[in-house]
């Protein structure tokens, strides 16, 4: 199937003809006929597959179809809602929509926090067709009334599975109250829990359903891997994998920020250029470091979970695993940064003794085990015991249960065992089974936190 054989109309056509592509993703090639009939839709597949061009064409012919009349002062009003978890992944969707509306007349924008509202509000009020959308941010700005959303046709909420996980279904609800009842909505997201499917009945009117792949499976052209290795040992092997094997964009990912600050200090001491990247960091210094990581300039960065979505580059090799992330669902994120729309990838994890039981949930949660190697020169101390894992005020890991302190078992008793369910970038998270509490959110800040190429097809 190529891209003229799914109704697209000339102007979009070109511009993806263009940006290089002529063969949808399977996604694409469900998602492009089954939007422009008009209906709503809930769509999931594994991350990096194209949802993001999956919606933005079809999005972009349905709203060339009709021209809304102006508002009172003879602006635009905003006709198409894109609402993301993350500032970077509010970012990237953004520019797909003008790379892929180049041939149109729509005004685009979008608005997320960590910077001034003013700028957003002169913009805003010279009108614009199409809002990307971090929750916080956009609610600043409704309770501004700098803002009217009561002329949006197309709502789509991308990534939901993360809005949840960040505890962002108390602003989603808010937004959809500012919304007009009669609407196209699209949810996509990269997995499909039980939770999203709840989420679906209450938003979407009987919507059409694609699932391409099987959840939380990971893409078959990433190249999954486990040195097992000591405690202490791991920067070490980190260090002598990059240079060992000419690695120049590896993407890795600790739990906690002050691991992150620590690690890239460790690699640039070590000649090593890298730069960290979580929610401390300002938004001049994250989009500073993902575009010196995007064109080559830099050979690591180090992330947090809060980069697992929305980061798109091009072909990017390497994914490592420096910490296992406690939650199963996020590892398939955190690798679904490589092997991406066709191209092959490597995914790395080092995994010291405290970490094993998070491996035995990743494996059960893929249906798969991953390959052990050991690097020769760093075998592990087979005389190490677990230990507990801190995250923040948390603590997990065997024998988390003596400590007195929160996580337990992921059964919810208060013993020992390895898994509270606790996301890992700051702050005290929920036990299994749920999410952070409305109000001030657990470790989101407002307006949304960050996490963060092509071959052959669409993959933003």
């Amino acid at each position: 199937m190529k891209f003229t054989d799914l109704g697209l109309a000339e102007p979009l056509l070109r511009a993806v003809h263009e940006h290089g592509y002529d063969t949808p993703t399977p996604i694409q090639a469900q998602a492009i006929p089954m939007v422009l009939t008009g209906g709503d839709l809930l769509a999931g597949a594994q991350t990096g597959t194209g949802k993001t061009a999956g919606f933005v064409l079809p999005m972009l012919q349905r709203l060339s179809l009709s021209t809304p009349a102006k508002d009172s002062r003879g602006r635009s009003p905003i006709r198409c809602l894109i609402l993301t978890p993350t500032r970077e992944l509010a970012a990237q969707v953004e520019e797909s929509v003008r790379i892929y509306g180049k041939h149109m007349r729509f005004s685009s924008m979008v608005i997320f926090g960590g910077v001034g509202m003013q700028p957003q509000i002169d913009k805003l009020r010279r009108g614009v067709d199409i809002l990307v959308a971090t929750p916080g941010r956009l609610l600043d700005h409704a309770g501004q009334r700098t803002l009217d959303l009561s002329h949006v046709e197309i709502l789509v909420l991308d990534e939901a599975d993360r809005m949840l996980d960040m505890g962002f279904l108390p602003d989603v609800k808010k937004v959809l109250a500012l919304l007009p009842p009669k609407k196209q909505s699209l949810l996509f997201s990269a997995t499909f829990s039980d939770e999203i499917k709840n989420l679906a009945d209450r938003l979407l009117n009987n919507p059409g359903l694609i699932e391409v792949a099987r959840r939380n499976q990971t893409a078959e052209l990433i190249e999954q891997k486990v040195h097992p290795v000591s405690r202490e040992a791991k920067k070490d092997v980190l260090v002598h994998l990059i240079k060992k094997n000419d690695w120049d964009q590896v993407l890795v990912f600790t739990r906690m920020k002050h691991g992150a600050n620590r690690l890239a200090e460790h690699l640039e001491k070590a000649g090593i250029s890298a730069m960290a990247i979580h929610g401390n960091k300002s938004q001049t210094a994250r989009t500073k470091a993902l575009s010196e990581f995007k064109h080559g300039d830099l050979e690591v960065l180090v992330a947090t979970d809060i980069a697992a979505r929305g980061i798109d580059i091009d072909q990017l090799p390497h994914v490592v695993n420096y910490e296992l992330p406690n939650v199963p669902e996020d590892y398939v994120h955190r690798i679904g940064r490589t092997g991406r729309a066709g191209t092959p990838g490597e995914a790395i994890s080092l995994v010291c003794v405290d970490e094993e039981g998070f491996l035995r949930d990743i494996e059960r949660l893929i249906k798969r085990s991953i390959p052990r190697e050991i690097v020769p020169g760093f075998e592990p101390d087979t005389s190490e015991r677990a230990e507990p894992i801190v995250l923040g005020r948390m603590v997990i890991g065997e024998g988390a249960g003596r400590f007195g302190r929160g996580g337990g078992h992921r059964n919810g008793n208060n013993g020992g065992g390895h898994g509270g369910r606790g996301r890992s970038d700051a702050h005290p998270a929920p036990s299994h089974g749920q999410r952070p509490a409305a109000g001030p959110r657990a470790g989101a800040s407002r307006g949304g936190r960050p996490p963060a190429g092509r071959s052959g097809s669409p993959k933003r």
